[in-house]
């Protein structure tokens, strides 16, 4: 059985801050402004995966309003959400990711955030598809306040032995 699910994220950006995509720093004089390091690749991720899998989206999993997860690392939260993914009996697959940002130029940063996402996921690389868009001097994204991302991630039920999951669960 396979499941497939979308995830989107939005954060505006300002001085100040770093800005992260992918799990990778990016050089530039602006950074999202979120309550964690804002990286919103893997945030994007976080809800495709959590869609797939029929779990709550990231705001209910990772509040705001919770102290805890101030400054968090997006990395540890996908691998938190990778464990929930796993629990409920379903690996990776593939993941294809649309980022869209004005500036900076995105094409030196595609092979390491690829290969980081691929690493946090524990995926080859040819399973993590990533395209960087600007948005053409339309909208927040167009106008370089803000950068998004659109996720879509692939996920399949797991093998337990010679039988999938779902012959031993009967779902």
């Amino acid at each position: 059985m396979h499941r497939v699910g979308i995830g989107t994220d939005t954060h505006r950006l300002g001085p100040g801050r770093r800005l992260v995509l992918g799990h990778v720093a990016i050089p530039h004089d602006h950074g999202s402004i979120a309550h964690s390091d804002g990286d919103v690749v893997l945030h994007a991720l976080i809800d495709a995966l959590a869609g797939a899998a029929g779990l709550p989206d990231i705001g209910e999993m990772f509040p705001d309003s919770d102290p805890a997860y101030r400054d968090a690392d997006s990395g540890v939260l996908l691998e938190e959400v990778c464990r929930r993914v796993g629990d409920c009996g379903y690996a990776v697959v593939n993941v294809d990711l649309i980022v869209h940002a004005q500036r900076p130029r995105l094409s030196p940063y595609k092979a390491v955030m690829q290969a980081e996402i691929a690493r946090l996921l524990g995926l080859p690389l040819d399973a993590v598809s990533i395209k960087a868009k600007t948005g053409e001097g339309v909208d927040a994204v167009g106008r370089g306040e803000a950068v998004a991302c659109t996720a879509v991630a692939g996920l399949a039920r797991k093998a337990v032995g010679n039988r999938l999951k779902t012959e031993i669960d009967g779902a």
